[in-house]
């Protein structure tokens, strides 16, 4: 605590010591100036104040230089600084920049800007000081509201050839003591010009109220036209939102129309597998009904072995003709399984949009396991035909040995066989006829089989018609999909703009507020007044009468008068460059202006 205010103590007067040197040297200041000199070292050893020491390999590190980078990054005007600073070959120590950076800021008039942004960003600076450094503390605000003063002061200052990294920042006392020297000879001086100073101090606090209500009139106009612009954005997203609703209500009776376009489609495929499977039954009724015939024809003709190999070349014939007609039905049955298992897969993507569907699958399902038992069953009567006519040749071989001993019989036989050739002849024509008619009944099977080939072609296309209706769909799922999401994002970005609105509301509201404190900060400063000396008979505070030993003096912010006590404290105000004697009222009221402004 001590040092931290024998170093406010020692700012205070350096900063007083060079504004006055500077207002007899017509304000511009060379380097080599002693009191200039003097202020750096004083400014320098407040930074270096509290410090926190930083380890590397080297050694320990304690620069100024480090908390003073992050003006770089916080104050985008303060680039053009550090890059004079690197570009001088000179400067080789972090102290050196250090010493620079002060130079050339105090050379741009911006020092105490800059030194405003880094307390104003405690929170970063923790990082460099300590809690009880002069920096982190209040001295460092009342220290950078004394450097607004020295922007009165024009500094010609030259860093090429100076060595700045080997500098000993020794503070002298002796302008210290100069000043006390002289401030008796500078009380009369300061009398005359205290109300020359309290004009100035009124002319330039209406000066920046005007400023700073002309900003808030700005930022109120803008803060107005972001709102009607975000009005009108929120209209037309409500818009946007309607359209795609309706769009969303279109796309929804269009999927139900395709629903149930593929239910019509997939009950007529139903209907016409019926219809193919009685057809089936029919044709291998027929079949059944040959079998048995054969069955007759070929006991009949156990009996005469010339009429047997006739009648088995005819029966190899047909024999032949059926496994073509076999071959041929095998084949529809399997396209008609291939389009079969095509159906299961369209029903099992439209089980998902039609939950009754699935009890007709199932029965389709059923019969085509009723398809497959017959087929079977008729694969087992073709393993039967090739048994009997295996066991058939096995007869012939057998009737070839015993047409040897026929032969013997032959002549015996061949009046005999004269009166029943013309009984077989009569058989023969029957034979004929019936084989005419089973010629007629193939023809007849094939073109119904040319029938089902048509139809099941146009099942095929149907079915196509049917896969390109469902990719329509997906595709149009795929469009709601994407316009659903669109619609969320809207929703997101429209509860975004609202709560911008209300955070908007809220800052002009505050805005609004601020401006009537500072409507009546201005009426409250438009209304004091100096008063002379002659009017004050006693201290407006404490109510005492002026004496030889109680003396008179003014508030330098409210203009009146005082004793000692009520008066005893000094703050900086902006239109003096030192700090100046301020009541009591006034000291706890510029206080907590000061400590609103901070937070």
């Amino acid at each position: 605590m001590d040092e931290r205010a024998n170093l406010m103590n020692i700012m205070k007067i350096s900063i007083k010591v060079l504004i006055q040197s500077a207002l007899n040297l017509d304000r511009s200041l060379d380097s080599d100036f002693p009191p200039l000199q003097q202020f750096f070292f004083v400014l320098e050893h407040c930074l270096k104040h509290g410090l926190k020491v930083k380890k590397s390999f080297i050694g320990q590190n304690k620069s100024f230089f480090g908390p003073l980078e992050l003006v770089e990054k916080l104050c985008p005007e303060s680039e053009d600084i550090f890059t004079n600073i690197r570009n001088l070959p000179e400067i080789k120590t972090s102290f050196g920049r250090g010493r620079a950076w002060l130079h050339l800021s105090l050379m741009q008039k911006k020092l105490a800007d800059y030194l405003q942004v880094l307390i104003d960003h405690k929170d970063l600076l923790s990082d460099f000081y300590e809690r009880d450094a002069l920096m982190m503390e209040e001295e460092g605000a009342v220290i950078v509201g004394l450097l607004m003063g020295l922007n009165m002061i024009d500094a010609n200052l030259c860093l090429k050839g100076e060595d700045l990294d080997s500098q000993v920042g020794i503070i002298d006392f002796s302008f210290c003591l100069k000043d006390i020297q002289q401030n008796d000879s500078e009380k009369k001086a300061d009398e005359i010009t205290t109300v020359l100073d309290q004009k100035h101090y009124v002319e330039e606090l209406n000066r920046h109220l005007s400023c700073t209500v002309g900003d808030l009139q700005s930022k109120i106009e803008l803060m107005e036209k972001t709102n009607s612009k975000l009005n009108e954005e929120l209209v037309a997203a409500k818009d946007r939102i309607v359209s795609l609703q309706d769009e969303h209500n279109q796309l929804l009776q269009e999927s139900a129309r395709m629903q149930k376009t593929t239910e019509r489609h997939l009950e007529v495929n139903m209907q016409d597998t019926k219809v193919e499977l009685e057809t089936y039954k029919q044709t291998r009724r027929g079949l059944d009904e040959m079998y048995n015939e054969t069955w007759k024809q070929l006991n009949v003709e156990k009996q005469v072995r010339t009429e047997l190999e006739k009648e088995l070349n005819l029966q190899l014939g047909m024999k032949t003709e059926m496994e073509m007609a076999m071959k041929l039905l095998e084949k529809d049955i399997h396209e008609k399984q291939d389009t079969l298992v095509v159906l299961r897969k369209q029903l099992d993507d439209v089980k998902s949009i039609n939950l009754q569907m699935c009890q007709k699958v199932k029965e389709t399902e059923i019969a085509l396991q009723n398809k497959n038992e017959q087929l079977s069953l008729l694969q087992a009567k073709s393993d039967l035909v090739d048994s009997t006519t295996r066991a058939l040749e096995e007869r012939l071989q057998e009737s070839e040995k015993k047409r040897q001993k026929s032969e013997e019989n032959c002549i015996k036989m061949k009046k005999d066989m004269e009166a029943k050739t013309e009984a077989y002849k009569h058989q023969l024509q029957k034979l004929d006829s019936q084989r005419s008619h089973l010629e007629d009944n193939l023809q007849s099977e094939r073109e119904q089989q040319k029938t089902l080939k048509i139809e099941l072609d146009k099942e095929k296309e149907k079915n196509k018609s049917l896969q390109n209706d469902l990719l329509q769909y997906l595709q149009l799922k795929k469009d709601f999909d994407k316009l659903f999401l669109e619609k969320s994002q809207l929703q997101k970005l429209c509860e975004e703009q609202e709560q911008a609105l209300q955070e908007m509301g809220f800052h002009l509201s505050q805005s609004k507020l601020k401006m009537e404190d500072i409507k009546e900060v201005n009426k409250a400063l438009k209304g004091h007044t100096w008063l002379k000396d002659d009017e004050a008979t006693g201290c407006k505070q404490c109510k005492k009468e002026f004496s030889i030993s109680r003396r008179k003096h003014h508030c330098r912010n409210c203009g009146d008068i005082f004793c000692n006590t009520c008066s005893s404290n000094e703050l900086s105000l902006p239109s003096y460059p030192k700090p100046v004697r301020v009541c009591d009222t006034c000291h706890n009221l510029l206080l907590q202006r000061c400590s609103s402004n901070c937070s």
